[in-house]
């Protein structure tokens, strides 16, 4: 059994490129089906917000034909939900893996976060395995070395893509372009076709593209971690 860590962002807006707040947080689908996965696997799941805070869930995510089912799966873990860690008191190597789900939260403080920035070095240094799905990616934008270098350039990844951005999510008014910002740093960003299944699997970094992809992705981790 694997001792997993699930970072998630503890945004609940995010300042458009006109500077209005637009609702956010995380994406349900993403959070419901990698814990979903891990836990049926047998693998221990702890939750990481910035600071403790209770994340929230983007009310947008809670729409379409399988919201009931999200929404109950959210109800039965809201203890699990209401009592995350702080990323700042965790200590490093302290976790087999380190898992981002998306919504668009993680752009706002994941990515940005030297708790996590740390947490992800450290992970990457020893080979840790880290899992990013959709948005999560942008959290890996806090993983900088002391040489102001990405320590996940060079890396091959999925990630929610520049197309999909404008085609259903923020457009014109994100305030940056993830994948853009991640090829810009380095990373060697694999993209499927807009809304595909798409997961990338290098050594232990484990990637998703959007939230049809979530338990691709979900299951590709539970392979890697039952490699280990």
């Amino acid at each position: 059994m694997a001792h997993t860590l699930l970072v998630v962002t503890g945004a609940n807006s995010i300042a458009l490129a006109d500077s209005t707040a637009h609702p956010t947080g995380f994406w349900a689908e993403e959070l419901v089906e990698l814990h979903r996965g891990l836990v049926s696997a047998g693998h221990d799941v702890d939750l990481a917000t910035p600071g403790g805070v209770h994340p929230v869930v983007d009310p947008g995510s809670l729409v379409g034909e399988h919201a009931e089912d999200l929404k109950a799966y959210l109800a039965s873990i809201d203890g699990f939900l209401a009592r995350p860690r702080a990323l700042a008191d965790i200590r490093s190597g302290q976790y087999d893996a380190i898992i981002l789900p998306g919504g668009h939260g993680p752009m706002v403080d994941l990515a940005f976060d030297a708790y996590l920035g740390r947490l992800l070095i450290d992970a990457i240094d020893r080979d840790a395995v880290v899992g990013v799905l959709c948005h999560g990616p942008a959290g890996l934008l806090s993983a900088v070395r002391q040489d102001g270098s990405l320590a996940f350039a060079g890396r091959r990844l999925a990630v929610f893509t520049d197309d999909e951005e404008r085609q259903g999510g923020l457009g014109d008014a994100s305030p940056y372009l993830v994948e853009s910002r991640l090829r810009a740093l380095g990373v060697l960003v694999e993209s499927g076709k807009p809304w595909s299944v798409t997961v990338v699997t290098d050594g232990s970094l484990v990637s998703g593209q959007n939230p049809q992809s979530s338990i691709a992705t979900a299951r590709a981790l539970v392979e890697v971690l039952s490699g280990r």
